[in-house]
């Protein structure tokens, strides 16, 4: 059979189960309601063991001792910042070498290699504990031969468990820039340097200055801290509930489930810190759902990957970003999370203007009321809000970020005692601990090898001469050298998780922008808009291609159709850079107001240009470049921009009012599902 025969074969089969799909939504058969729980067996990566017996209590106990540990040192004994983070790192290699096989194996027994490698971590973390004072004033100069030995075992770890926990890719690019180190002195132009020993690059690198650097102190103090949260959350109930509101609110709207992922996948994913992780959590209930309202499977997975990957955009929490922005420019952590309000508002708007626009097309409806969680069930458990609101309330006045974090965890598990539905038991405060220990694992095997990438660009001075380079650029044409970065940022950030992204552009972009005279705020806004959209951009697109998992598409034409979807991602960091007040980071209200508004007509107007669809009609190539044109000019801020942007409008309505009326009635179907 020819390629074309099996595509052909493939494509009937693929329509065949929709219509399956969309005949029966699944429903509780007692209530009649749609089934919004979320399996948390289904969530469990695919790659870990299924640790039984004496190992699986072995693990519970150090994940449990793991979360108090630091929730006691951040609150109530802060320890040496080295000894904290080696110990955090300690923790993540334990349980990490436990859950995570090192390849792939169906015996879920953990062999005798991972019992020596994790022997070898203790001694690591040991090692740095007894020789604190010593190695503060050795490593990087003049090191011991025992200091290389730990440092490159510590090293080879980190290499491992980020393997492990994560793939190839950031183990690899963390390995090109390793390599960087050494050769170095053979490159020409700006990636030359005098190049450096083995003794003195391993001992700096699993240093303060590298491994241990910023990007695990953000892990051990604040993403730590939210994913025990999270945990919490999802333990008590008040995970559930938020599905449960979003289902309630939007799953009767006209294409429900797409605009339940947007809401849902933006509420957990601004709490999870990964966008992949945020698709495999609520992707695996909206996928299925939004395939069975009928949505194309493409579509759904693009809409999820979108959504979650946008949830890190969203304040207070912004999956960890703000955090690591706060640690890196020292710029107050609540000022970070006012200026992410507006441009986060406006992403989220733009995706829900895109799957309304699709669901127009396609004449979806949305589920039956009588499906969906009930109003009255909303409001009853409304004060399930609160750990969220008092975080958000504790933030935004300047409580820190650990004492905000402790209370909303204290209050989760105080509110889920007011219902017998909700109640925590002992064991469920462990498995609480336990939880968010082992969701934290991939996160701080990311943050420790994001760490080598950072040294190594500290050590070799890469970042200050890409700066030069930037200002150079600039010199013709400032806005030639934001292409250039945000190039840069989108590269640097394929194939790695937003934290490891957003730090090495953070190192690397951001110097140089600040240096051309942008704001330090405006720097790392942008570079970390492009961070987190790294995610759902071709051709390497990890949010994408796990939606494209769950859905049973092409992960190469979901990731397409993501950056479709996600496009307004692309174009507001360059507005916010030229109109602060998209920041708002100007004293003029009435400007704020204005640029505002202006800029929520253009998102909804580059939606009918991506989608094709406008006044009422299927828009043609014209009157999508028109569309695109206005919202451009629209998100752009100015009066004279918003002028040209009117007329433009009138000109599409006008071509859309001419095209329609010249069509037949019958013309008027639904658009082509490969738009």
């Amino acid at each position: 059979m020819s390629e074309k025969e099996q595509n052909k074969h493939q494509s009937l089969d693929n329509e065949k189960g929709q219509e399956s799909f969309m005949s029966s939504p699944p429903t509780d058969e007692t209530t009649g309601k749609i089934d919004t729980t979320v399996n948390e067996e289904e969530l469990e990566s695919s790659n870990t063991r299924t640790l039984t017996g004496w190992v699986k209590k072995t693990f519970t106990i150090i994940a449990v001792i793991g979360a108090i540990f630091h929730l006691y040192i951040l609150n109530l004994h802060p320890i040496d910042p080295w000894v904290f983070r080696s110990t955090h790192l300690v923790f993540g290699l334990v349980l990490g070498l436990m859950l995570y096989p090192g390849w792939r194996t169906k015996s879920n027994k953990v062999p005798i290699i991972d019992w020596i490698l994790i022997i070898i971590s203790i001694y690591v973390g040991y090692y740095i504990f007894a020789n604190l004072e010593q190695l503060i004033f050795r490593v990087g100069v003049a090191p011991t031969d025992m200091d290389v030995y730990v440092a490159l075992a510590g090293l080879l770890l980190v290499f491992e468990i980020t393997r492990r926990t994560s793939g190839w890719v950031l183990p690899i690019i963390a390995s090109v820039f390793v390599v960087y180190v050494f050769a170095g002195p053979y490159l020409p132009g700006i990636l030359h340097h005098t190049g450096y020993s083995v003794e003195r690059f391993v001992t700096y690198i699993y240093s303060l200055n590298g491994v241990f650097g910023v990007t695990l102190a953000v892990s051990s103090k604040y993403i730590i801290l939210f994913i025990i949260f999270g945990a919490f959350l999802q333990k008590s109930g008040v995970g559930q509930y938020f599905i449960n509101v979003a289902f309630s609110i939007a799953g009767g709207l006209r294409g429900g489930p797409a605009k339940v992922a947007i809401f849902s996948s933006g509420l957990m994913g601004m709490i999870n810190g990964t966008s992949a992780g945020n698709v495999v959590a609520t992707g695996s209930l909206t996928i299925p759902l939004m395939k069975k309202t009928g949505y194309p499977s493409r579509f759904a997975a693009a809409t999820e990957a979108t959504a979650s990957a946008g949830g890190q955009l969203l304040p207070p929490i912004m999956g960890a970003g703000a955090f690591l922005m706060a640690e890196v420019t020292g710029i107050p952590y609540s000022e970070i999370i006012i200026a992410a309000i507006i441009p986060a508002v406006l992403y989220f708007i733009s995706v829900y203007f895109m799957v309304d626009f699709q669901a127009i097309k396609e004449g979806l409806r949305g589920l039956p009321r009588k499906q969906l969680p009930s109003f009255k069930y909303i409001i009853k458990k409304v004060y399930l809000f609160i750990p969220v609101l008092l975080l958000i309330v504790m933030l935004v006045s300047g409580f820190s970020v650990i004492f905000a974090g402790t209370a909303g965890i204290i209050s989760c598990f105080i509110l889920s005692l007011l219902s017998k539905e909700t109640r925590m038991s002992i064991k469920d405060l462990i498995g609480a601990f336990e939880l968010g220990m082992r969701d934290s694992l991939q996160l701080i095997a990311i943050v420790a090898c994001a760490g080598i990438i950072v040294g190594v660009i500290s050590l070799t001075g890469v970042g200050q001469r890409f700066s030069t380079m930037l200002l150079s650029i600039a010199d013709t044409n400032i806005f030639l050298a934001l292409l250039f970065a945000m190039a840069l940022a989108v590269l640097l950030g394929m194939g790695m998780p937003t934290t490891a992204a957003y730090a090495v552009a953070a190192s690397t972009v951001a110097p140089g922008l600040i240096n051309i005279g942008m704001e330090p705020l405006f720097a790392h806004m942008f570079v970390f808009y492009y961070a987190v959209i790294s995610a759902i951009t071709p051709p390497v697109a990890l949010a994408a291609f796990a939606a494209a998992g769950i859905s049973g598409t092409n992960p190469m034409k979901t990731g397409v159709k993501a950056f479709q979807i996600g496009l307004a991602a692309f174009i507001v960091p360059f507005v916010f850079v030229y109109s602060p007040e998209l920041l708002l980071q100007s004293e003029n209200i009435m400007g704020t107001i204005l640029a505002t508004v202006t800029a929520i007509i253009g998102v909804y107007l580059l939606a009918a240009a991506v989608q094709a669809w406008f006044f009422g009609n299927k828009a043609g190539w014209l009157s999508r470049l028109i569309l695109l044109g206005a919202s451009l000019m629209f998100i752009w801020t100015g009066f004279q921009t918003d002028i040209i942007a009117i007329a433009l409008v009138v000109i599409a309505i006008v071509i859309q009012k001419a095209a329609k009326n010249s069509n037949p009635p019958h013309s008027e179907q639904k658009a082509d599902l490969s738009q």
